[in-house]
């Protein structure tokens, strides 16, 4: 079974977690969503670049969340989603990489 990179649960979490509460009308469905994504893409942090790595990355994506709030009210919301995820995965991506 192939792995799914952390970048892309944690960008996919943003995204469908948003996603999830703005379909369903049930903000904390799409909580829910977020959070198991980010506790799945946390554990991976964790197992690739260590427990300061995980926690930095995982107050990243808890910010991202936050941010992309008052983001929203200046370029739309899944602007705004789009452009967190992307930061998030981006980050993700530069902390857990390894050299081949």
């Amino acid at each position: 079974m192939a792995k799914i990179p952390a970048a892309a649960v944690a960008a996919g979490g943003l995204v469908g977690g948003y996603g999830v509460a703005r379909w369903t009308k049930k903000r904390p469905l799409g909580g829910v969503a977020l959070a198991a994504a980010g506790s799945v893409a946390a554990y991976e942090w964790n197992r690739r670049a260590g427990a300061r790595a995980a926690a930095g990355l995982t107050v990243a994506y808890v910010a991202a969340f936050a941010g992309s709030h008052p983001l929203a009210k200046k370029i739309g919301a899944w602007p705004a989603v789009f452009t967190v995820a992307g930061g998030v995965a981006a980050a993700s991506w530069a902390v857990t990489r390894r050299d081949a």
